[in-house]
């Protein structure tokens, strides 16, 4: 599983570095050095703003994504609300692998919709690791605290 929180910087060509912690998963959970690099879920913020991470996926568990959004049976989604996931996650979606040195090439596009400059947040969300420019994590954070369920049965059930 991925798991906690690790920050890093991004340079003017787009390398990143890829926690070595969360490197060591890829291979030693998922099996495989290789991973997709896509736009995470919208988070739509209080005030109606939308922003974006970006999100990695195992490649394997990508594969699987990839397949259960194929005919999108069982999944509940209208044809609209099923052709916007594929168009948000899967269009664009590249295969990478990090270098020898743990980095990975983020494509323009990718950086400009998540508003890549500097500084970067990786966070673990268990079986997949979200990438965030400081602005961003900041409002995700903020939005996270309104979303929380607080006085929520399922979380007494968890123990939390």
């Amino acid at each position: 599983m991925f798991r906690g929180k690790f920050d890093t910087t991004i340079d003017a060509k787009g390398r990143t570095s890829i926690p070595a912690k969360f490197r060591d998963v890829l291979v030693e959970t998922f099996g495989d050095e290789r991973f997709f690099l896509t736009k995470s879920s919208p988070v739509r913020l209080a005030d109606g703003e939308v922003c974006y991470g970006l999100t990695i996926y195992p490649y394997q568990k990508f594969l699987e994504l990839e397949e259960r959004l194929k005919d999108g049976n069982g999944l509940g989604l209208s044809l609209a609300a099923l052709d916007a996931v594929r168009r948000t996650i899967l269009v664009p979606a590249v295969e990478l692998t990090a270098d020898k040195l743990g980095r990975m090439l983020v494509p323009s596009d990718l950086r400009k919709t998540a508003q890549l400059d500097s500084k970067l947040h990786f966070v673990g969300m268990q079986s997949k690791v979200e990438i965030y420019s400081e602005l961003v994590w900041a409002k995700v954070c903020q939005q996270d605290e309104q979303n929380f369920p607080v006085d929520s049965s399922a979380l007494a059930g968890l123990g939390l």
